[in-house]
This record gives C-alpha cells, structure tokens and sequence, in this order.
C-alpha cells in the first residue's frame, strides 16, 4: 500500500468536505434550526451517500455522461432545481419549536440524495476517481471519503448550533436562514457558468 497516496488522498478529502459548499451550508443551517443531535441524519446521509457515489464513479458511472452528453445536461437542470427549493427551504424555516410541519431537517436519504444533484459533491468524486482511484481502488477511496468526510463536516452543524445561541429572535433567525439559502443558491454560480 502506498502510505504517500493515502496520506494525499486524505488531504484532498480534508479539504474537499471542511470547506464551504452546499452540504456545509445547510448543515450549520440545520444545527442553528434543529441542533446538532437532529442534524446527525444529515451528516450521516452526506458522509456515506457521498461515498456511494464515488464509488460507483470508481466503478465506471462516470462512462454514462461520455456516451450520451444529454444525461449530463439533465443531471445540472435537476441541480439547479432541486438546490433552488432546498433555499427555499432554508430561507423559510421555522424558529426551534415553532411550527414543526414548518421545520425539520433533511433526513438520511435526502441527505443522501442530495449528493447527485450537488455540483460540488460530482467534482470532488470525479477528481478523487481520475487522481487517486487507479491507485487505491475504489473500496478504498469510499472509505477514506467516509472516514473523513464524517468529522469535517461535522464542524458546520456544531457552528451552526453555536449560532443558535445568537439566533434567539426570530427576525435574526429569519435574516440567517435568509443568508444561507442566498450563499446556497450563489454555490450554483460555476454551474450556471458552464
């Protein structure tokens, strides 16, 4: 096994899934509305659902969008879509205790979900396969995404629950959750370009 590429391979992962995207946003918005032990599906759903993907990119999926270019234009359209009404969302949920039809976060199969229609989940998978898959096998690299994906994105719920002690009214709740689904919705901006 070669330790340098692993070693490689978990620094891409660290930075990869520590820094902001769609998945962190609304997890630290999800831990300012609902805490961090309601927001555990979420990060669950993200970390293995992420790894699933990738490894079945590994595996060959990736070859669909090289054989018929329309699924990839399909798969950005329903992106664009679906991180547009998780905005929409964000933007309108409910105050802790208030209004529970209103408020509750993504459970671990939305969450997992999420995954195929995130623009920045497809870049990190596709780049882990081309740079690290060929030498560290697929299995591996799902699991090294799992092991550290878990942790660094578990940071965004605990801030967003140490937000929460800030976001005691509901007009500073309602300008956060303003805020997060505008930076969600700017996250698209490098799939609108392309």
């Amino acid at each position: 096994m070669d330790y340098q590429l692993l070693t490689a391979l978990a620094l891409f992962a660290f930075a990869s899934f520590v820094t902001p995207g769609p998945n962190n946003l609304m997890l630290m918005a999800s831990g300012a509305n609902f805490g961090l032990r309601r927001t555990v599906p979420h990060m669950l759903g993200i970390a293995l659902g992420h790894a699933f993907m990738a490894l079945l990119i590994a595996l060959g999926l990736a070859q669909v969008f090289t054989a018929w270019p329309p699924a990839e234009t399909g798969l950005k359209v329903a992106c664009v879509l679906y991180m547009l009404w998780l905005a929409w969302k964000i933007a309108h949920a409910a105050a802790p205790g208030a209004g529970a039809s209103r408020g509750r976060p993504l459970t671990f199969l939305q969450a997992a979900a999420f995954q195929w229609v995130n623009p920045k989940a497809w870049a990190i998978a596709l780049a882990a396969v081309a740079i690290y898959a060929p030498g560290t096998g697929p299995w591996l690299l799902a699991a090294m995404f799992v092991l550290i994906s878990l942790p660094s994105i578990s940071v965004w719920a605990w801030l967003g629950q140490q937000l929460r002690r800030m976001l005691t009214s509901p007009r500073r709740l309602r300008a956060f959750n303003w805020t997060m689904a505008v930076l969600l919705i700017a996250s698209l901006w490098p799939v609108l370009r392309m």
